[in-house]
């Protein structure tokens, strides 16, 4: 009796114990909100994962997640630039602050030392591995374009403007890598225009047949008050993420040894995960990589299968020398093999541009993909890395292969441009975009465009078909900006030349239309999949005033810090004071918080002008 007694109390005490393990072992959703520990300032795109699985989410705009997880279990809280936190769960509340970690991004510690030219960065820096403890030096190779900045223009020798638009936003995202680690960009890795077009506007949608619409607006320009700042605007249509065209995607992904670290590779493989949470089952994903030689990683696997296009990514190391080219026609080969008939065919290629094997050079790299880029497969370009960065042929690349470029410097980049801007980064609405602007010399003595200096066109190519130009996504904006000098207004800017000695110039007499316009746009597109361009046109009459909307404010804004960063000859009386005033007056349009990023960092850059100038 008492055995049976003993038997039943251990089966209670069994039982209970069970119970409690199974109730402590109970899955529970834990919440909360990643901030900076200094300032409390939401950190976005956060990687909040369970150690030891593949569990893993990223904070909101808000800096907010929510994670599936068991008590006891170890959430990790990663964000590129600031020390790694791991918190037990104990409950289903948890909000974190993150410090910055003032050691570099590559788990190696950088000592820096040497000049920064226009053309590139020079000298180098030592990095001592702490899981190898080897020391080695690296010469810093960074590379981009030289920019001579466009001038003023006399209305009567040239009353046309003609140029390519421009979508891109590398440069802002690297303005703001080199601003965060203590430094002024290099004044030619600043393109003002992508400085501009970086933020979105909210600028009228399309309401008939074209894909586009134009926008126009003028005022006071903030760094010389006597000349007129006339703003276009153009806005593509949104399509419904649901009802976007099925897509072909082929990551093209560069796994040579200089994308070996934390901002490099293992930022690409962040980034790529993003996107495909975002994948239908329509679309399908094929991955290529590229060293020393070429190879296909991952065949087109349907964008339901996640798991298995997730595994491949994660399987991804880096090594050995790059051949850029040959992964390029891989990737293109790919990409045809698996064309979607009206679909978005597209190569995403994440790189540092160091290609060093077979084709290198950005002239070979622009012939490659003129070529390619006939078979309607377009190229978003992915920038990634620091120190060895080749902006000037990723530029190239992006320009030449009918696509996009985003220098990605975090993963909340990353999720701006694969997540937040699924539709505009990833399908097409309407492809050679090009602006012509014509003058009224009874309005106009003088005028600039303000950056695009890359894109700018001979007057002849607008109505030239075959001729290049920049495409716009589902939902672009595009903003261009004209510094104009009005008829009758001194100008110091345009200078004189003397007449000529072996022939005389009969002065031409301008017969006034009568006009009261100042300007007249015009734009020509193409649908994706046809070769035969439309054009629009509207012309624009200045009001005079300065009645003008938050947006012109600060995208203006935007505009001055451009010209400061460059030293530009046009800059006036521009500031970083006038910046940060003009910039905080156009903060109605900020539900991402971007705009009050951007007044950040131009408050961190006043600072390091000032130190570089004592």
């Amino acid at each position: 009796m008492k055995t049976n007694q003993f038997r039943a109390v251990m089966l209670v005490l069994l039982m209970a114990v069970v119970s409690l393990g199974t109730v402590s072992a109970q899955a529970i959703t834990v919440s909360g909100t990643v901030t900076d520990a200094k300032d409390g300032t939401p950190l976005v795109g956060c990687s909040v994962s369970v150690k030891g699985t593949t569990n893993g989410v990223i904070t909101n705009m808000d800096g907010q997640y929510s994670i599936l997880t068991k008590k006891g279990e170890t959430l990790l809280f990663n964000y590129i630039g600031y020390k790694q936190e791991q918190r037990v769960v104990k409950s289903s509340q948890l909000n974190v602050k993150l410090k910055t970690n003032n050691v570099a991004l590559e788990e190696c510690v950088v000592v820096g030392y040497g000049a920064m030219k226009s053309r590139a960065m020079t000298g180098s820096y030592m990095a001592i591995c702490p899981t190898s403890a080897v020391m080695y030096d690296r010469v810093n190779t960074e590379e981009y374009g030289q920019i001579q900045e466009n001038g003023f223009k006399n209305v009567s020798d040239a009353a046309l403007s003609t140029f390519s638009i421009d979508v891109d936003a590398a440069s802002y995202s690297n303005m703001r890598r080199f601003i965060n680690k203590g430094e002024l960009p290099p004044a030619d890795a600043v393109r003002t225009e992508e400085l501009v077009n970086y933020f979105s506007y909210d600028y009228p949608k399309p309401a008939g047949s074209d894909p586009v619409k134009i926008t126009m607006e003028s005022g006071e320009c903030p760094w010389n008050s006597a000349h007129r700042l006339v703003r276009i605007g153009l806005k593509a249509k949104e399509i419904p993420t649901d009802n976007l065209p099925a897509s072909n995607l082929v990551f093209l992904i560069d796994v040579s040894g200089s994308m070996w670290g934390a901002n490099r590779l293992e930022l690409v493989k962040s980034s790529l995960k993003l996107l495909v949470n975002n994948l239908r089952a329509k679309d399908k994903v094929a991955i290529v990589t590229y060293a020393g030689s070429a190879g296909v990683k991952l065949e087109a696997t349907p964008g339901s299968d996640k798991q298995k296009i997730r595994e491949a990514i994660d399987e991804l190391t880096a090594g050995g020398s790059t051949a850029g080219g040959a992964g390029i026609l891989l990737a293109y080969k790919i990409a045809k093999k698996n064309s979607i008939p009206n679909g978005n065919n597209r190569i995403i290629l994440c790189s540092d541009g160091d290609f060093n094997v077979g084709v290198s050079s950005a002239e070979g790299l622009e012939q490659l993909i003129e070529k390619e880029r006939k078979n309607g497969v377009f190229l978003t370009v992915l920038g990634y890395g620091m120190g060895n960065y080749k902006d000037k042929k990723m530029q190239v690349l992006a320009e030449k292969g009918n696509g996009n470029y985003a220098y990605i410097d975090n993963l909340q980049e990353a999720n701006r441009v694969l997540v937040g801007e699924f539709g505009a980064t990833l399908h097409t609405v309407a492809k050679d975009v090009k602006l012509q602007v014509e003058f009224n010399p009874l309005q106009v003595q003088a005028y600039r465009l303000i950056g695009y200096e890359s894109r700018l066109l001979k007057d002849e190519d607008f109505n030239n078909d075959a001729k290049d130009a920049g495409d716009m996504g589902a939902g672009h904006t595009v903003t261009a900006f004209y510094e104009v000098i009005p008829t009758g207004v001194k100008n110091d800017y345009v200078g004189k030349v003397d007449d000529l000695k072996y022939q005389k110039k009969e002065k031409v007499s301008v017969k006034p239309t009568g006009s009261n316009e100042l300007l007249t746009v015009k734009l020509r597109y193409k649908a994706p999949d046809k070769d035969v361009s439309k054009k629009m046109e509207l012309p624009f009459v200045d009001n005079k005033g300065n009645n003008v909307s938050s947006d012109f404010h600060f995208a203006s804004a935007v505009a001055m810090f451009g010209q400061l960063l460059r030293e530009s000859d046009f800059k006036g009386n521009a500031s970083y004071d006038k910046v940060i005033d003009l910039a905080k007056q156009g903060l109605n349009n900020d539900g991402k918080g971007y705009r009050r990023e951007f007044i950040r960092l131009v408050e961190a850059a006043k600072g390091l002008d000032r130190t570089n100038k004592n």
